[in-house]
């Protein structure tokens, strides 16, 4: 009755958290001397590679899903026995004797393309925070150690296949950020910043949690498969013939316990609503962004973001697909409501991290929209998209992260004539903007949007095809507003005796060679994916989620 474990399958979360260890370790017991900051980013950047080398590893391999922490068959012998569970409501025929054991942490095709997004873009956070920390006024041990479990728990959530690891993970995503944002000291806008995350995620936590616990209840299992099997089988059409079943509810009951089931549906939904910053749950994104440091900024957009859609498609596509009537209309009505508050709210902006942070929840909408029509490859259409935004948002917070090291307001006005003071971080600022529009040469984001409406427009979604339209001409304002000021000369500042004042250019301050990287790094798989998108493409292969 010991489950074995397979230390090929967790050896990516493994190595990250060793690494944690490491840091901390050698930050406490190092003499603070110049060397070590630069010595422990080093070390956090081989971490990460290491993990990330394990994952593609994994890929290579191609011999079907790793399985490790699964029950023990000996605790499957009796009908619709779940290990430290109750009796099921609903009765579940593939619960029963001869059923598969089921799985914690499975290490498929699904896990592998979020483990590994996770994972690409954790590399360029980690090149960012370096240059963030060369100006001594953070804490270099702690914001290594926590960016690394925030990793940890980003390559967990993809691979877990039970309601409880699957909440322990996406905490284990979250509570370390708001610590990050709260590390500057003595600033009243990252304590600002720090607190609302803090709140955000507490509420969060706490909405998903009810859903659980009423899924938990009504089905008697944590096993996402399971779960799925339970609901299929005790499904509005088919309770009452169930009723008479083993642990089956009676036909009385069946009314009352469809509507639990759906109280849960939208209270597990709303939960991972705050995650990704979708309507109605977004008016933190603004401040939240501006106050944190801008590495931060960059690992909320799009790391924090990635694990957040990880773990709602696989509590939708692998839980409750069978409450598709459901969740369906409510996923369209709240990717319709994103994209649109986030554009509109990203027109009215001056300050570059703010543009940004709306933006990021404008393309939230986008990634949400395939998930919610009925098309069997909308699931494939959002890991697409969310792949290419990766990229695209990374590449402009490189070069946001670089300029905020000489001009610290951060305002757009900044990055007026950028092109003429740094030409490799102005190309690469206004490549990324233009893709993140979606117009050529950008043609990544163009692609995307493309898989993202043909997948609608299968699916039945005219409607919500039509807004998406819109809101990608509405985007088309803002990112090419900022565009223009990158191109346009800025006249020289004079200083008080007549003299024309020298702009520092790329080089002008400490940190800006691992900043320089993350821009070649970015900008390298923007262009990439825009010359050969058939490289995103087929990382998302049909039939993501195997069973567990």
């Amino acid at each position: 009755m010991i489950q074995s474990i397979d230390y090929y399958a967790v050896a990516p979360p493994l190595i990250l958290a060793l690494t944690a260890g490491l840091v901390l370790l050698l930050d406490a017991f190092l003499p603070r001397k110049p060397y070590v900051r630069p010595a422990l980013g080093a070390v956090t950047l081989a971490g990460t590679l290491g993990a990330l080398a394990v994952v593609v590893s994994q890929a290579v391999r191609a011999a079907g899903p790793l399985k490790t922490f699964c029950v023990p068959e000996g605790l499957l012998d009796a009908p619709g026995a779940v290990p430290g569970g109750t009796a099921p409501l609903l009765a579940d025929p593939e619960t029963g004797p001869g059923a598969a054991a089921p799985c914690s942490f499975v290490v498929d095709d699904f896990t592998l393309v979020f483990a590994g997004l996770a994972l690409a873009a954790g590399v360029v956070v980690v090149l960012l925070s370096a240059a963030r920390l060369s100006s001594g006024d953070i804490p270099v041990g702690e914001w290594y150690f926590l960016l690394l479990c925030t990793l940890v728990g980003a390559v967990t959530l993809p691979a877990s296949r039970d309601l409880i690891m699957l909440v322990v993970a996406l905490e284990l995503v979250s509570l370390p950020v708001f610590a990050l944002a709260g590390l500057k000291r003595y600033d009243g806008r990252s304590s600002e910043a720090a607190v609302k995350l803090f709140l955000v995620s507490v509420v969060s936590t706490a909405v998903t949690l009810f859903g659980v616990s009423l899924l938990y209840g009504t089905t008697g299992t944590v096993y996402l498969d399971r779960m799925a099997s339970a609901l299929r089988a005790g499904g509005p059409q088919a309770l009452a013939a169930t009723g008479a079943a083993t642990y089956g509810p009676t036909p009385e009951a069946a009314d009352p316990l469809s509507a639990v089931v759906t109280v849960a549906v939208v209270l597990v939904l709303a939960g991972f609503a705050f995650k990704i910053a979708a309507v109605p749950f977004h008016s933190w994104a603004g401040d939240v962004y501006q106050g944190v440091p801008v590495p931060v900024a960059a690992l909320l957009s799009v790391i924090s973001k990635a694990a957040g859609f990880a773990g709602l498609i696989l509590v939708l596509v692998a839980a409750l697909a069978s409450q598709a009537a459901t969740w369906l209309p409510l996923i369209a009505i709240i990717a319709a409501l994103t994209m649109t508050a986030g554009n509109l709210l990203a027109l009215r902006q001056r300050q570059a991290v703010r543009l940004l942070a709306w933006s990021s929840v404008a393309q939230s909408g986008y990634v949400l929209a395939p998930l919610g029509v009925r098309s069997d490859e909308a699931m494939n259409a959002s890991i697409t998209y969310l792949v290419f935004y990766a990229a695209m948002n990374l590449g402009a917070f490189a070069v946001v992260t670089l300029v905020s090291r000489w001009q610290e307001r951060g305002e757009l006005d900044d990055y007026r004539g950028l092109v003429f003071r740094s030409p490799p971080a102005g190309l690469a600022l206004a490549f990324s903007l233009i893709c993140l529009a979606g117009l050529p040469p950008g043609l990544a984001g163009l692609f995307a949007k493309i898989v993202v409406f043909r997948e609608i427009l299968d699916g039945g979604g005219g409607w919500l095809a039509v807004v998406m339209a819109v809101n990608t001409v509405i985007g088309l304002y803002y990112y090419v507003a900022w565009t223009v000021l990158i191109f346009t000369p800025a006249p020289a500042p004079v200083t008080a005796g007549g003299a024309a004042e020298t702009v520092p250019g790329a080089g002008g301050r400490p940190g800006w060679v691992p900043a320089a990287v993350a821009i070649a790094v970015t900008a390298v798989a923007v262009v990439a994916f825009s010359g050969a998108p058939q490289l995103v493409l087929d990382l998302v292969p049909a039939g993501l989620i195997g069973s567990g």
